[in-house]
C-alpha cells in the first residue's frame, strides 16, 4: 500500500508538468541507478498510458454515481404552419369544410422536465461498487507497469556498465598488442626474432582493434537502449555512475515466494477484478426487479413565446421488467462465465509467478557463485600475461605465448564483468518478481 500511495504521488506531481530532454537532463550530468529510475517513472510512455487508465476508471465510477442523483432536462421549440386548403368558386375551403382564410401562424413551446431514481434495490450501488474495483485494479496495473519499466531500465543501466568496462579491456588489449608489435620489431631489427613474429604482431594488433570498434559501437547500443528505457529518446550525452560491483543479497526461496503471493500487484489487480466480476452477477440479478422514479415537468405552447400560464405534471413510476427477450438471464450467464475466467487466470499466474522467483533466485545464485570463479580467473590469467609478456621482453618467450595469454586474459576480465552484470539482472529480476524494490 505504500509503494502505491509513492508512486500513485510522483505521479500526481509530475505528470502535469511537461519538461523537454534538455531540463529533464542535463548535458554531462552523472546519473545515479535511482535518478534513471525517477526519470523513466517522469517520462516513460507507458506510464502515462497506464495513468491514463486510472484516470479513465475514475470517470466511469462518476458515471455510475450519476444514477444517486436526479436528472433534469428543458426544451425549447418553434414552429411554422400553413393551413392545407382547398379553393372554390366561392371561396376557401379547410380541410375541415369550414371556410378559412389561408394565412400561415407560429408556435413556440417550452418545457423542464426532471426524474429522479428514489429505489432501485441497489443496482446504482453495486455499479458503484464495481468501477471502485475496477479503479483499484487499475492502480495495481499501474504499479504492474512501473515494475517492468524499472526492471528495464536496471537491465539497461548495467548493460551500459557492462560494455563500458568491456569497452576498457578491448583498449587495454590493443595497448598490449601495439606494445607487443613494437618489441617485436625491435628484436626483429637487431636479427634476434623472425620476420614471422613482427607479421603475428600486425594480426594480433588488426583483431584487437576490430574488437574494439565493435565494443564501442555495442557502447552506443547500450546507450540508445537505455535513453528508450528512461522514455528520453533524445536525451543529451550524460555519464552514469559505476555500481556493477559486487555486493551480496541475502535471501531464501521460500521467503522471496512468500513475499511475491504478497506484494505482486498483477494478483491484486486480477483479486479485485474478481471481486468486481462476483457484484456484476449481482448486478446482472438485479435485472428482474423493479425500479421506483419520481418525476415532474412544467410545459407551455401557443402562438406568441411566453412560459407563463404554462401547465405541470408530477408523479412516480413503477417500471417491472416482464419479459425482455432472456437479455437477464444472458447477462447473468456472462458475468459468471467471466468470473470462471478470473478465478484460471488467478491461479495461472500464481504458478506464473512462482517459476519467476524460481527462475530469478537460481539465476542470482548461479551469478554469484561465477563471480567468485571469474574474479580468481581474471587474476590467473593476469599472471598468466605478465609471465608470458616478461619472458618474451627477455628474449626465451616466443609470439604465440605472448597471444595466448593476451586473449586469455581479455577473456578473462570479460568474462568477469558479465558474471557482475548477471548477478546485477538476476537481482533486480527478482526483487521485480517478488514485488518489492
Amino acid at each position: 500500500m505504500k509503494r502505491l500511495c509513492f508512486f500513485l504521488a510522483v505521479l500526481i506531481i509530475v505528470f502535469p508538468v511537461v519538461v523537454s530532454a534538455e531540463e529533464i537532463i542535463k548535458k554531462d550530468e552523472v546519473l545515479t541507478l535511482q535518478r534513471c529510475v525517477e526519470i523513466s517513472i517522469m517520462r516513460h510512455p507507458n506510464i502515462v498510458a497506464a495513468k491514463g487508465n486510472v484516470e479513465a476508471n475514475y470517470a466511469r465510477k462518476g458515471q455510475a454515481e450519476a444514477g444517486y442523483y436526479p436528472f433534469v432536462d428543458a426544451s425549447a421549440g418553434y414552429s411554422r404552419f400553413k393551413p392545407s386548403t382547398i379553393s372554390t368558386g366561392t371561396g376557401t375551403i379547410g380541410v375541415s369544410g369550414r371556410n378559412l382564410t389561408s394565412h400561415s401562424f407560429d408556435q413556440y413551446a417550452t418545457g423542464i422536465n426532471a426524474s429522479q431514481t428514489i429505489y432501485d434495490f441497489r443496482k446504482t450501488g453495486t455499479q458503484v461498487e464495481i468501477q471502485q474495483f475496477n479503479i483499484d485494479s487499475a492502480q495495481s496495473d499501474l504499479l504492474t507497469t512501473a515494475d517492468l519499466v524499472v526492471l528495464n531500465v536496471k537491465q539497461a543501466y548495467y548493460q551500459v556498465l557492462k560494455t563500458k568496462r568491456n569497452l576498457d579491456v578491448a583498449g587495454e588489449t590493443v595497448k598490449q598488442f601495439q606494445q607487443h608489435l613494437e618489441q617485436a620489431k625491435a628484436f626483429y631489427e637487431v636479427g634476434t626474432k623472425p620476420k614471422f613474429d613482427v607479421t603475428k604482431a600486425e594480426v594480433d594488433l588488426g583483431n584487437a582493434q576490430l574488437n574494439l570498434i565493435s565494443v564501442r559501437n555495442s557502447l552506443k547500443l547500450a546507450k540508445v537502449t537505455l535513453n528508450n528505457a528512461l522514455g528520453v529518446a533524445d536525451a543529451p550525452e550524460y555519464e552514469i555512475e559505476d555500481n556493477l560491483s559486487f555486493s551480496q543479497y541475502s535471501i531464501g526461496l521460500q521467503e522471496a515466494v512468500d513475499k511475491a503471493y504478497q506484494n505482486r500487484p498483477e494478483l491484486k489487480s486480477i483479486a479485485l477484478k474478481m471481486k468486481a466480476a462476483e457484484d456484476s452477477i449481482s448486478l446482472a440479478k438485479k435485472g428482474y426487479l423493479p425500479v421506483l422514479t419520481g418525476n415532474a415537468s412544467y410545459a407551455w405552447a401557443g402562438d406568441q413565446f411566453s412560459v407563463s400560464d404554462g401547465g405541470w405534471s408530477a408523479g412516480i413510476t413503477l417500471a417491472i421488467p416482464i419479459f425482455s427477450g432472456f437479455s437477464t438471464k444472458y447477462q447473468i450467464s456472462e458475468a459468471k462465465a467471466n468470473l470462471i475466467v478470473l478465478s484460471a487466470n488467478e491461479e495461472a499466474f500464481k504458478q506464473s509467478v512462482l517459476l519467476d522467483v524460481q527462475q530469478s533466485y537460481l539465476n542470482l545464485t548461479e551469478a554469484g557463485e561465477r563471480i567468485t570463479v571469474a574474479e580468481l580467473t581474471a587474476k590467473q590469467a593476469q599472471e598468466n600475461f605478465d609471465i608470458a609478456n616478461g619472458r618474451y621482453a627477455a628474449g626465451v618467450g616466443n609470439p604465440i605465448e605472448v597471444t595466448d595469454a593476451d586473449v586469455a586474459l581479455s577473456n578473462a576480465k570479460t568474462a568477469h564483468n558479465q558474471a557482475l552484470y548477471d548477478y546485477k539482472v538476476a537481482r533486480a529480476s527478482l526483487e521485480k518478481a517478488m514485488g518489492v524494490r
